[in-house]
């Protein structure tokens, strides 16, 4: 996509509006699948809960993928998109047994990472497959928002309950037939994943019948020119011979399984907003758009940096600007950001918009929740139409007073 596709697009279906490149997300699923071609057996779930519009799903399913799912709304939106049930894992979190219970029915690969459900599971349902997420304790990413592998985290059960988790297993005589982590986002350093897949090494060798293996993901992707990103080439060397090596070792082949998300979409997405207000005060100017963290919340939540261009003036001189949005909040998406000249009504393009962006939207200050467009095949297509007062009232009920 170039500017001048961007500002059709902005044109047709408004402001603002995401705009997603499946070219690329493409390009990113086929250079993941290659990092690991030697690896007999290799299964990559997309987390939908990073973009979960049905035709992106529809996508990722015409690309052999399988999906990584967080809640029975993403299981019956993957199945809704044509996934087979058997390429569908559920991993949740903090879930009532009622509803691992209801998914299960569907026929979808039950992840569990708590050893309370585990026995309640197990022991209502011991023939059903299950597989079990471990805390290895391994901090990635440096971020405790986005890190969820460390030993304060939430997320999965502790390496140091394992003998309490392989006597529930015992007990209830459950099936377990794989073995999950997800240390978090971001990764840098690619060692230190290496040494939390040791641990899960470890744990694998305690149980007999697995079939697959899941290293989760949190590849860490370039948000500007320059930035550093996971070199999920070395990555795939170092892991597939360690895993080929495991295997041999285990007695039979397994597959190897990843759940990226961020990794595959983000660099898909740019998010188009324009500029309603220029506003100069003692020491800064305000471009002030159409958009707040009701739409784009990363900057706000997480301080993340989204680069912004100016997609109607991009070669214009480039000034400093603070980049907000008309939320009745403090709501900024950039402090004194060099942006080529900004004039009112100009349409400004924010990068990486394809990961955590729309899926995490709101009606805060009862605004719509924006359009979404796929680029696909060189042309626009309208995935998910812009919010209306109807959609504001659609669950609210008046009641006469």
């Amino acid at each position: 996509m170039n500017n001048s596709n961007l500002l059709k697009i902005a044109e047709q279906f408004g402001s603002p509006v995401y705009v997603y490149d499946a070219d690329k997300i493409k390009a990113q699923y086929k250079r993941l699948t290659k990092a690991f071609d030697k690896v007999e057996h290799l299964k990559l779930n997309y987390a939908c809960k990073a973009l979960s519009n049905i035709s992106v799903l529809k996508l990722f399913n015409a690309m052999g993928s399988g999906l990584d799912t967080v809640s029975i709304q993403e299981v019956k939106l993957g199945l809704k998109a044509g996934f087979d049930p058997q390429k569908i894992i559920f991993t949740p979190n903090g879930v009532s047994l009622e509803e691992i219970e209801e998914v299960s029915k569907l026929g979808v690969q039950i992840n569990i990472d708590n050893l309370s459900i585990l026995e309640q599971f197990g022991t209502k349902h011991p023939n059903v497959p299950v597989c079990i997420r471990i805390n290895p304790h391994v901090m990635a990413g440096g971020n405790t928002n986005i890190s969820v592998g460390h030993i304060d985290s939430k997320f999965g059960i502790s390496i140091h309950q394992t003998p309490l988790l392989l006597r529930i297993v015992e007990n209830t005589n459950m099936t377990i037939n794989g073995i999950h982590m997800h240390t978090g986002s971001d990764i840098l350093d690619i060692d230190v994943f290496l040494y939390a897949s040791e641990i899960l090494f470890e744990t694998a060798k305690q149980f007999k019948n697995l079939d697959f293996i899941d290293f989760g993901s949190g590849f860490k992707v370039p948000y500007s020119e320059g930035d550093i990103e996971t070199n999920i080439e070395e990555l795939g060397e170092k892991l597939t011979e360690r895993f080929n090596t495991f295997c041999e070792a285990y007695g039979k082949p397994l597959t190897l399984a990843f759940e990226p998300g961020k990794y595959l979409v983000s660099e898909s997405g740019i998010f188009l907003a324009k500029v309603n207000v220029v506003k100069q005060t003692t020491s800064t100017v305000f471009a002030q758009i159409d958009s707040g963290f009701n739409h784009l919340i990363r900057p706000m939540l997480y301080g993340s940096q989204h680069v912004i261009n100016n997609i109607s003036n991009p070669k214009g001189r480039e000034r400093f600007y603070s980049v907000v949005g008309y939320i009745c909040e403090t709501d900024t998406f950039a402090n004194n950001r060099r942006i080529a000249e900004i004039s009112e009504g100009d349409i400004l393009g924010f990068k990486n918009a394809g990961a955590y962006c729309y899926s995490m939207a709101s009606n805060y200050n009862s605004r719509y929740r924006p359009a979404e467009v796929l680029w696909y095949k060189d042309e626009a297509h309208l995935i998910r139409s812009r919010e209306t007062m109807d959609d504001i009232l659609r669950n609210q009920i008046e009641i006469d007073l």
